[in-house]
């Protein structure tokens, strides 16, 4: 028998990558800056909920990226930079720019999407959420 992890299993795009080749399965993303008050806030709530560490690490890659990072990031033979960041103080990287931007506002943090085996979005959210609202947005 496994013992029961204490925290999410959390990896890199480039790790997902190779893991998606090994097998698929659904994805939790999760955004998050250094100057979000909300993004710790799910750090030390939602994400410590043993039943949220249990069914993400159980039944999704969970990828965890500060947006406001400025290391490339090589996923699916492209590779993804952070171009605001030269010209602009807390630019988001490409990668949360394309997966979670809206038509009608700008982005903003933390961003958890839940994506499909086919890396197709399921699930978006935008607010904190708490442990509850944690486990409803990844229940199947």
């Amino acid at each position: 028998m496994q013992a029961q992890r204490t925290e999410i299993a959390w990896i890199g795009f480039e790790d997902l990558e190779d893991s998606l080749k090994v097998k698929a399965k659904p994805v939790v993303l999760y955004f998050y800056t250094d100057w979000c008050v909300y993004c710790k806030k799910m750090d030390k709530n939602a994400f410590r909920d043993p039943e949220v560490i249990s069914t993400v690490n159980q039944d999704f890659y969970a990828v965890k990226m500060n947006a406001e990072s400025t290391e490339p990031v090589d996923f699916e033979g492209q590779t993804f930079i952070n171009e605001q960041a030269k010209v602009q103080r807390n630019g988001v990287h490409q990668i949360p720019q394309m997966l979670a931007t809206r038509e009608d506002k700008p982005i903003s943090f933390p961003v958890v999407m839940v994506l499909d085996k086919n890396f197709r979005v399921e699930k978006r959210s935008f607010e904190y959420l708490t442990s509850e609202k944690m486990r409803l947005l990844i229940k199947g």
